[in-house]
């Protein structure tokens, strides 16, 4: 699968396998965010140490601002002549909390990607 390709599925970042999130459905409420300490393949632990993943937040401000970059140029490609810039802005919003799960949830993924050496031949013991 490759190192992207784990990092897109949200797959351990070092064998590719484990899930890195308790739940895979981004529309349950319940434990959306909650991830699991270790992979059940590989036995990495996730979180390095307290404060690992606030590097996740460079990663998801990059995230959303491709999205207003995106969703702008649209709008004045294609929308400007059609319709308000209050509706284009209603719209982002929408667009913007309904991505929120995902983006959260992508930063991390790809914070771990840039931080594990991809091995899936590596196994440790599951402390």
């Amino acid at each position: 699968m490759g190192k992207i390709g784990s990092a897109v599925k949200m797959k351990c970042p070092r064998c590719g396998e484990g899930e890195l999130y308790d739940r895979t459905n981004l529309f349950s409420l319940k434990g959306i965010f909650s991830m699991h300490k270790n992979c059940s393949n590989c036995g990495l632990k996730y979180e390095k140490e307290v404060g690992f993943f606030y590097g996740a937040m460079y990663i998801s401000y990059m995230l959303n601002i491709a999205l207003f970059v995106t969703a702008t140029v649209g709008y004045y490609m294609f929308f400007e002549d059609k319709y308000d810039w209050r509706f284009y802005i209603i719209i982002y919003l929408l667009i913007t909390f309904t991505l929120v799960r995902w983006i959260y949830r992508m930063s991390r993924s790809l914070w771990l990607m840039i931080m594990v050496s991809y091995d899936p031949d590596k196994k440790d013991t599951i402390k």
